[in-house]
Parts: C-alpha cells; sequence; structure tokens
C-alpha cells in the first residue's frame, strides 16, 4: 500500500510541476527568443528536474566530483552512461549550464518534451540523416558560443547491467570543437524507474563528475582514443559506485 500511495503520489507531482511550468518557460523561452544559445531557458528545464527530484520521498540524488574549474566560461562534451529514464532527473543536479541532446520522440511526449522543447534542447532522429546533420550543426553551434552539451554517448539504455560501447559522434564534436570531454559515472538509477515496473521505485542514486579529458590541438584520427579513455574511466567508477551503493544497502539490510 505504501508503495502506490508514494508512486501515486510521485505521478501527480510530476504531472502538477509540469503543469506549472510551462507557461513560465514559455515566457522565458520567448524572452530569450534572440539568445544565441538557450542559456536561461535551459536552466529552468533543468531547475523543474531538481523540484520534481526533491519532492518526491522516493528519490535520494547525489552529486560525487569537482566541476572544472572553467566550465562557466568554457564549452565541455559532457558524456553519462545511460542507465535509466531516471537519469535527465539526476544529472539535472550537475551545477552548470547545458544543452542536451535527445531523441526525437522524446520531444513529443505531452508535458515533458514540451519542456524539453521549451529549454532549448536538440531533438535527433537516430538513423535519419538529415536530422543527424541538423543536430550536429546545432552542437557546433553551440560548442562555439561557449554553451557545453550534455550527450549519452551509447545512444541507447543498457538494458541489462553494464555500460555498452561509445559511438564516435560526442567525440568528434570534441575534437572538432578543440572542447574537452567531461566523463560523468551514473549509478542507481536503474532502481528508480525500473524496467517494466508500474511505480517508480525508491532508490539512492550517484553521478560522479570524473577528470576531464582535453582535446585541443588533437587529430580527427584520435577520436577513438579520446572515446575508450573516457569509456574505461566511467566503467571503472560506475563499478566503485555500484559497490558504494551496495553496501549501503547491505548496512539498511
Amino acid at each position: 500500500m505504501r508503495k502506490a500511495i508514494e508512486g501515486t503520489y510521485t505521478y501527480l507531482e510530476l504531472v502538477a510541476c509540469a503543469v506549472a511550468f510551462l507557461p513560465v518557460m514559455s515566457v522565458v523561452r520567448f524572452a530569450h527568443r534572440k539568445d544565441e544559445v538557450p542559456r536561461v531557458p535551459g536552466q529552468w528545464t533543468r531547475r523543474f528536474g531538481r523540484v520534481t527530484g526533491k519532492l518526491t520521498p522516493l528519490w535520494k540524488f547525489e552529486i560525487q566530483g569537482t566541476p572544472p574549474p572553467d566550465i562557466d566560461r568554457r564549452a565541455y562534451v559532457v558524456v553519462a552512461n545511460h542507465m535509466s529514464n531516471a537519469d535527465p532527473w539526476l544529472l539535472s543536479w550537475l551545477p552548470w549550464d547545458m544543452q542536451w541532446i535527445g531523441k526525437e520522440e522524446l520531444f513529443r511526449m505531452p508535458l515533458f518534451g514540451w519542456l524539453m522543447t521549451l529549454g532549448g534542447d536538440i531533438p535527433v532522429r537516430r538513423g535519419e540523416g538529415e536530422s543527424v546533420r541538423a543536430m550536429l550543426a546545432q552542437c557546433r553551434r553551440s560548442l562555439q558560443h561557449g554553451m557545453s552539451l550534455m550527450i549519452f554517448p551509447e545512444g541507447h539504455r543498457a538494458k541489462e547491467g553494464g555500460t555498452k560501447p561509445f559511438k564516435d559522434a560526442a567525440f568528434q564534436l570534441a575534437v572538432e570543437a578543440g572542447a574537452p570531454v567531461l566523463p560523468v559515472a551514473v549509478a542507481g538509477t536503474r532502481a528508480c524507474m525500473p524496467k517494466g515496473a508500474l511505480w517508480f521505485a525508491r532508490a539512492h542514486a550517484i553521478a560522479r563528475i570524473l577528470e576531464p579529458i582535453e582535446t585541443k590541438g588533437m587529430k580527427p584520427e584520435q577520436v577513438a582514443e579520446i572515446r575508450d579513455l573516457a569509456h574505461a574511466r566511467v566503467i571503472a567508477a560506475v563499478a566503485d559506485l555500484e559497490a558504494e551503493l551496495a553496501r549501503e544497502q547491505a548496512g539498511q539490510a
């Protein structure tokens, strides 16, 4: 019964907050329609993630690690492993501005997709060349204007455990722009929204900010090297975080 009550409350507060944020974000988007990058609208989208995450009694989110000291002045390509649809709620707590790239289907969702659109996030139809090229062009403009990007380089959520291989696109963008790559490891979000479950679940999730990878002066043929280095760092950190969460659960048993 408690699970059903908490789950129902979480659904209702998510919808209520989305309805409350939509008119505000519409005004913000209009007011900043001429900005080079949608920095302020994006801040409101992430504020929605933090508010709703904080209001639910089910989720405990934690950010570990220290951001690069120049991330408020320099664009980074931020890459994270993708475990769950709860990942954006956790990553909304990262303390810097980013423009997110997501599959186009998400932007068509009522309420939540509208918020992503108003926040200036970038949709892409995977596998369709014209859409991919438009997304990459927009990403390049954002990096040129000092806006960091948030990309899940696996492309899809890892359905079972582990982290899938990273694809090249995020790292190609970083090398082309001379923007550093900032890996972030995510753990615990799969428990927040178990696949196929009717209700949200009580869980502790952590995002750990890792050491950035400088790309300035690197050549296109070094993309694979950067990709594999970021992947290795994320895999190692995810294993460490999952062990930390397992110890915490064992202590609570």
